[in-house]
């Protein structure tokens, strides 16, 4: 399997499932060596090396908390363990615990910044080092619609995600110098297992506020990355909005 990102390590947090399993494929697909990290789920994050193995890539599993220093640090440990480097980092993990403010608790705050938001800075600092050696990284960083519009029920999930487009801006101008570009992806309303989980009538208020009528792929968003990967060596700072529309 030949492609563009022959001979590098691409590292996706939460990339068992959803659209980090979408963006470990893709990147596959183009020829990197993909660390795929769970947390929990194990079968799905075999499953997602055996897909990868099948296409004809290299793949290694990791479970790591990353909402925890130490894990995250243990993880990219793994990572340059096995395949010597790290040149991609996409900082996909993330959970929700929507309530209102009123009705929220300390730890569903807590716990919703330390592994949308705190797991990013872990990941990061972790790679780092090794990408200023060698002049060149693509980080990437995962965070959503809601992070820029809110979103009535999930303070603690839009004030991460918001926090990561913040966190990109700063990370993509300490790291211009040495060719490592940061961008961040704000996917829409995407049909993964946390939009599957909406009732209907809830589904149907979402489209009517999208102006291309439907949900989009995790594909498509694995797509954008892709392209920051390869295609976007000019991008650096940038936010990549894939909505249909819905926040402008």
């Amino acid at each position: 399997m030949a492609g563009a990102l022959d001979g590098q390590v691409a590292v996706v947090t939460g990339g068992s499932r959803g659209i980090g399993r979408a963006c470990a494929l893709e990147l596959a697909r183009h020829g990197a060596a993909i660390v795929i990290n769970y947390n929990a789920n194990a079968d799905a994050a075999n499953s997602c090396k055996a897909e990868i193995a099948a296409l004809g890539g290299k793949a290694l599993t990791v479970q790591a908390d990353v909402s925890n220093a130490d894990d995250a640090k243990r993880l990219i440990d793994a990572a340059i363990a096995e395949f010597g480097k790290v040149d991609i980092l996409v900082n996909n993990a993330g959970i929700n615990r929507d309530r209102t403010i009123a009705r929220m608790s300390t730890d569903e705050w807590d716990t919703v910044i330390a592994t949308d938001l705190s797991s990013a800075f872990y990941t990061t600092a972790a790679v780092v080092p090794g990408m200023r050696e060698r002049n060149y990284g693509r980080i990437i960083n995962m965070s959503s619609i809601i992070g820029q519009m809110g979103n009535v029920g999930q303070a603690n999930y839009s004030a991460a995600k918001a926090g990561l487009i913040a966190f990109t801006k700063t990370a993509a101008k300490e790291l211009a110098r040495n060719q490592i570009t940061v961008n961040v992806v704000c996917p829409g309303f995407v049909e993964t297992e946390m939009v599957g989980a909406l009732s209907d009538e809830v589904k149907t208020a979402v489209l009517a506020n999208i102006p291309l009528g439907r949900f989009g792929t995790a594909e498509e968003i694995a797509g954008c990355v892709r392209f920051l990967c390869i295609e976007g060596g000019f991008f650096t700072g940038s936010q990549l909005s894939p909505n249909g529309g819905q926040y402008m």
